[in-house]
């Protein structure tokens, strides 16, 4: 059986209560008004009932929460009050402590039920009434002597348990509380982020071969032999100069391509992420608690 916080079972609880808020409510014995303490939270189950009160008996023992039954208090926001049924301010000391930080199990409520069990928390006490006779003298009357039921120890199993077997824990009391409560379930949506998968955008070099036509130069030597139009001439013997190894020199140049490489920006890249926004629909099942009035040929009126 799990049990939950008040307020995160119902975080709109208060508008249940009226306007009453049970937590801070101090906690006393009823009958002789002694503090107990002060109502740090409450427990319910998985159906919204009330099962215990978390009592903070901090300032007397520090920092010691204990459970108190439902059925083992009294309500009265008129005097922004609980009394406790059957729970004295030294009995609440030897209670199993409750921590918060844990699971409430079956096996740490049976602890507490356990003490709770004892006849000597419980209000009114389970007396019987007997004469007894006394070693006084035979005409004096007998006195009345006052012995306690013993109680049975029930047995029960995580399997089997349910609150409703032990009423005098987990009932309301009903001459104290006539209050009813009826709890509906409603959805609380939310969103949750969840990672689809990574984009990675990077860059990576490729090599191709580029081809480019580049125009050149080339020189070369034309030799070319002409008739005069004085061919047949008769020169002198002044003129005529016959020399021996005589050369004419003439450099040749050609142009042989030279290529370079530069780099440039070709373009540039932005790499960003956009929200796109949708609605999604859900559903789920939700409970609804609704009256029922069994008073047969009796007069009712709802308001």
């Amino acid at each position: 059986m799990v049990l939950y916080k008040l307020e995160d079972f119902d975080p709109q609880y208060r508008d249940s209560f009226e306007g009453n808020e049970i937590k801070g409510l101090g906690v006393y014995t009823e009958g002789t008004d002694e503090k107990i303490g002060t109502v740090h939270d409450v427990l319910v189950d998985d159906q919204g009932h009330f099962r215990y009160l978390v009592v903070d008996l901090g300032f007397w023992i520090f920092g010691k929460k204990v459970l108190l039954p439902i059925g083992r208090s009294r309500i009265d926001y008129g005097s922004d009050r609980v009394y406790s049924i059957g729970l004295t301010r030294e009995q609440a000391e030897n209670l199993p402590e409750f921590n918060e930080r844990l699971t409430t199990d079956y096996d740490y409520e049976e602890r507490v039920r356990g003490v709770y069990r004892n006849p000597q928390y419980r209000t009114p006490p389970l007396e019987t009434s007997a004469a007894v006779e006394s070693p006084t003298p035979v005409d004096a009357a007998p006195i009345a002597t006052t012995t306690t039921a013993p109680v049975p120890t029930p047995t029960y199993t995580p399997d089997t348990y349910r609150y409703e077997q032990e009423p005098d824990l987990f009932d309301l009391n009903e001459r104290n509380n006539q209050k009813l409560k009826l709890y509906e379930e409603r959805l609380i949506t939310n969103t949750r982020r969840r990672k689809t998968g990574d984009v990675t955008v990077g860059k990576h070099v490729e090599t191709e071969t580029a081809r480019v036509s580049v125009p050149v130069q080339r020189e070369h030597i034309v030799v070319e032999r002409t008739t005069p139009t004085d061919a047949g001439r008769v020169v002198s013997p002044a003129e005529a100069n016959f020399r021996e190894g005589e050369v004419a020199h003439m450099e040749i140049y050609e142009e042989t391509p030279e290529v370079r490489k530069e780099a440039f920006v070709r373009e540039e890249v932005n790499v960003r992420k956009v929200v796109e926004h949708d609605t999604v629909e859900t559903q789920a099942t939700v409970r609804r608690e609704e009256l029922d009035v069994n008073a047969p040929n009796l007069p009712i009126e709802e308001r």
